[in-house]
């Protein structure tokens, strides 16, 4: 599955508030944006906090309950969650990614640096391929045509 990281610098809450708080983070990692005018991807979070403490997870089918909506909506965020690396489904339940809401943050800042090493890396090879790269000053004109690259110095 492909992993989507949406990350927005936000202004963070002037007043320490869990709702407001928790609000923030998942609008700065883009999880409630969209079509998600109820903020459910926020309110399901928030949900699963709430079920941290047992440690057994919760169901899609509870969350649906707790939140009253359809099944199928609880599907549809939770598979954007997933895919953000925000929570994990191991079998029937539903967890957060790490053992706490830090270690899921923490955990998606890996998933962060595995990408952006991945692009510096193909960066740096079509740079390679162009002929050009971060310390030298010569410049090259690159023309994209449906064949191919043209590089002209």
């Amino acid at each position: 599955m492909h992993q989507r990281l949406i990350l927005q610098n936000l202004p963070r809450p002037h007043k320490k508030d869990l709702i407001e708080e928790t609000y923030w983070l998942c609008d700065t990692l883009g999880l409630s944006s969209g079509r998600d005018i109820d903020n459910l991807s926020t309110q399901i979070i928030l949900k699963i906090l709430e079920n941290l403490s047992g440690n057994d997870g919760i169901s899609s089918e509870d969350l649906g309950s707790l939140l009253e909506i359809s099944q199928g909506r609880v599907n549809h965020h939770l598979r954007n969650l997933s895919r953000s690396g925000m929570i994990y489904r191991d079998r029937r339940l539903i967890h957060l990614r790490g053992r706490s809401l830090r270690d899921s943050i923490r955990e998606i800042r890996r998933d962060a640096n595995r990408i952006f090493d991945e692009l510096e890396s193909v960066a740096d090879e079509i740079d390679g391929i162009i002929g050009i790269s971060g310390k030298s000053e010569e410049k090259s004109l690159v023309i994209r045509m449906k064949s191919g690259i043209m590089v002209q110095k």
